[in-house]
């Protein structure tokens, strides 16, 4: 008894029990870790993707083999000095006939030959200027007429919207659960006021501060949603490796010193998962409380 009195004088150890809160709290952390963790993934991901394709250059040569505008060789050579003179056009590449042969096959069924198909000259390349290539269509049209210019602009843009609403839903997310992790201390620590409700009333009634009990309150339920946190983040670790191993093929290998193999702003952020919840915790057991005391008779 005298040690209860001395570390535990209004019976919270009983009254905010250390089984079920950090369970939930431990929980809400683990999906936190998750939705931050998407978050990121969705901003590399991005970020990798956005760049390949809208630097993509792709330009169709009709009737390659037919003579070019000023009669000085071929339109497929045509093209070709003139990429090959452009400082930022880099690694211009024709495509086979195998190759072109391989990505239509899914549409017509069969090569481009065996169809009696004419099939124009498919030239990939990588636009490394900061502006347009509408001056580069220009001069491609007055040397070979007919010939188009595609870029991944359009492609980046669409990956650039998809990024943001994943992006919003996975801040949806840890928004959502906050505010359940909150819900959850605050139904917490309204139990253990009921069950220390006479306790509570005859401290009150003598001369407690608010301050004083509220804060008691909120040591319990921070040491416990911290404890929770900690448990349902270092659990959320081995998923999050697992993840991106998962995700390496379309991001990149990760850093090799980077620890389970996860991005660095990760690794950065998860230590403020507990320290997070703890202030939850904290805030949401003092209003509660506070607001509780309030209501006394």
């Amino acid at each position: 008894m005298m040690a209860r009195h001395r570390g535990d004088l209004l019976g919270l150890r009983s009254a905010l029990s250390d089984r079920l809160l950090p369970v939930l709290v431990g929980a809400m952390s683990f999906l936190a870790a998750l939705a931050l963790g998407g978050a990121l993934a969705c901003a590399n991901l991005a970020q990798s993707w956005q760049g390949d394709t809208a630097a993509a250059l792709t330009i169709q040569i009709p009737q390659p083999a037919d003579p070019d505008a000023g009669n000085d060789g071929t339109r497929l050579a045509a093209v070709q000095r003139a990429l090959a003179a452009n400082h930022n056009v880099q690694d211009a590449t024709v495509l086979t006939t195998a190759e072109m042969n391989r990505l239509i096959a899914p549409w017509i069924g069969g090569d481009a030959a065996s169809l009696g198909l004419a099939l124009p000259a498919i030239i990939t390349a990588q636009w490394a200027g900061s502006g347009s290539s509408d001056a580069l269509a220009a001069q491609l049209q007055q040397l070979s007429p007919g010939t188009v210019i595609r870029t991944g602009a359009i492609w980046a843009q669409r990956v650039a919207t998809l990024t943001t609403s994943l992006q919003g839903c996975a801040l949806a997310v840890l928004l959502i659960v906050a505010l359940v992790a909150a819900a959850v201390v605050a139904v917490a620590t309204r139990s253990g006021l009921a069950q220390l409700r006479d306790t509570i009333e005859i401290v009150h009634g003598l001369g407690a501060l608010e301050a004083d009990i509220a804060t008691r309150f909120a040591g319990r339920a921070t040491w416990l949603a911290l404890a929770g946190a900690l448990g349902g983040t270092v659990l959320a670790a081995p998923v999050l490796a697992w993840l991106a191993w998962l995700a390496s093929p379309f991001t990149g290998p990760a850093h090799p010193a980077s620890l389970f193999n996860l991005p660095p702003a990760l690794l950065a952020l998860l230590p403020l998962l507990p320290a997070c919840a703890a202030l939850i915790g904290w805030s949401t057991a003092q209003i509660t409380v506070r607001g509780w005391l309030r209501r006394l008779p």
